[in-house]
């Protein structure tokens, strides 16, 4: 399938949503550095008596000067391209290029993470109880995506096979596409975007700290960690 063989969308979504581990602390280039040109030159110096330095920041050659971003909340933009691994495909990426997920509400954000976090413990075979903490991060997206809501396309949306969606945007990203919109396959009624450049996003803002309750099996309860209020997850 090519890309001509969908049509594209105008998407914006003032509030986008993206939630991810809280584990990940910001990044300092890109939050306090508000120039990305003035990143190379800083990194240069900086190596010379911080050896570790790349494994905070990651390859920043795999962002296109043009394409970075910096300033607050601009590690939750930038980290996805940076921080790649082959160990950690998507359904858009074989783990060799970045590419930022967002849901267009809380409601797909939440259930697309719990999706993968709830492999992620089966593999693991991890006890029950309450696990890993999550920030939820809202977003401002504006970008023009290939559309494959309102279109037949399987292969590209199978629920757990995505070899045909990762050579699908390896092309897209080769003619450079902005990245792809797509309905959520973990919340019905939902749609996600998958952005192919950090700058197609902008004004993140940290949203409510989460907490997910693996009961051996699958996630059944988020907590809000700020108000203490525990939720159920509906999976009617």
């Amino acid at each position: 399938m090519a890309a001509g063989d969908f049509p594209t969308a105008s998407v914006e979504w003032p509030s986008a949503v993206r939630i991810i581990r809280s584990l990940y602390p910001p990044i300092d280039l890109f939050e306090d550095i508000a120039d990305p040109a003035d990143w190379a030159l800083l990194l240069s110096a900086e190596q010379k008596t911080n050896p570790r330095l790349m494994e905070t920041i990651g390859n920043l050659d795999l962002v296109a000067p043009e394409n970075r971003v910096g300033g607050l909340g601009a590690s939750y933009l930038m980290a996805p391209f940076t921080h790649i691994s082959t160990d950690r495909p998507s359904r858009f990426s074989d783990g060799t290029f970045g590419v930022l997920y967002v849901g267009d509400r809380f409601e797909v954000a939440l259930m697309e993470t719990i999706h993968h976090h709830e492999r992620f413990m089966l593999a693991t075979e991890e006890k029950p109880g309450w696990t890993s903490q999550f920030r939820e991060i809202l977003l401002t997206v504006t970008a023009s995506l290939v559309d494959l809501r309102q279109v037949e396309a399987t292969d590209l949306l199978h629920r757990d096979d995505y070899r045909a969606a990762q050579a699908f945007a390896r092309g897209l990203r080769q003619k450079q596409a902005e990245g792809i919109v797509y309905p959520s396959q973990r919340y019905e009624g939902g749609d996600c975007a998958a952005l192919f450049r950090p700058n197609l996003a902008s004004a993140p803002r940290q949203g409510r700290h989460l907490d997910y309750h693996w009961n051996g099996q699958m996630v059944d309860f988020i907590r809000d960690a700020g108000s203490g209020t525990v939720y159920r997850i509906d999976r009617t």
